[in-house]
């Protein structure tokens, strides 16, 4: 085993969510050296018997006091490019959460801070500004093919509430009726809980739920202007 170099392995986390009709990403303030004072994406290094998984969400909660994401989480992707961490050869594996609004994080373990940041949020440590890159483009795309934009909203929803999601996370406004249509009408996409709200203007707005596709047929394309 001597022919092979040793290296660490680290989970790191993008966890998006929308909030004030922006789309936001959960950061830390590192507290420990090195990049000490940047702010960074939440992780950590794994434990013995842990898998990626569980020192995904352990490190959710240690650094920001917010328990395991509720909504969506999935394998992003790895970096292990030499050089990306001083403290030796590091390889990262990724998360992508969307979560609903959660409430303001607070700084545990090694983190001297935590907030939701609107997004572009400038330097990161490490190369977590790529990371967080990756993890914005692969959420856009999924909205796209996937009802996933309902990760980011309470159980029950109207469609003016879904309609903001899309806008915050493509940057880009929609037009209601034609959103409307094109969300009612997508097989599976969403379905009525047989109840309303008072929304703007003191008109009902019906209530929904995410239905049971896995993908959108057809899909919801962003806007190319």
């Amino acid at each position: 085993m001597a022919d092979y170099p040793v290296f660490y392995v680290t989970a790191d986390l993008v966890v998006l969510t929308v909030r004030d009709n922006a789309l936001k990403v959960l950061l830390i303030r590192r507290g420990v050296e090195p990049h000490l004072g940047a702010w960074a994406l939440p992780g950590g290094f794994m434990r013995d018997g842990e898998d990626l998984d569980t020192a995904a969400r352990r490190e959710l909660v240690e650094e920001t006091g917010l328990t395991a994401p509720t909504g969506h989480l999935e394998q992003l992707a790895s970096y292990g490019a030499p050089g990306r961490d001083p403290r030796g050869r590091v390889v990262t594996v990724a998360y992508l959460a969307l979560v609903p609004d959660l409430p303001a994080p607070v700084a545990g373990g090694d983190a001297a801070g935590a907030d939701w940041a609107a997004l572009p949020v400038g330097e990161l440590a490490f190369d977590h500004a790529r990371i967080l890159a990756d993890g914005v483009e692969r959420a856009r795309a999924k909205l796209e093919y996937t009802p996933l934009a309902a990760a980011f909203c309470p159980p029950e929803f109207t469609i003016s509430d879904l309609r903001e999601v899309y806008e915050a996370v493509w940057g880009a406004r929609l037009d209601p009726r034609n959103f409307h249509r094109k969300v009612t009408s997508t097989p599976g996409f969403v379905e009525p809980v047989g109840r309303s709200v008072t929304a703007e203007r003191g008109r009902p707005a019906q209530l929904f739920r995410r239905g049971a596709a896995q993908l959108l047929h057809p899909p919801m394309l962003r806007p190319t202007t």
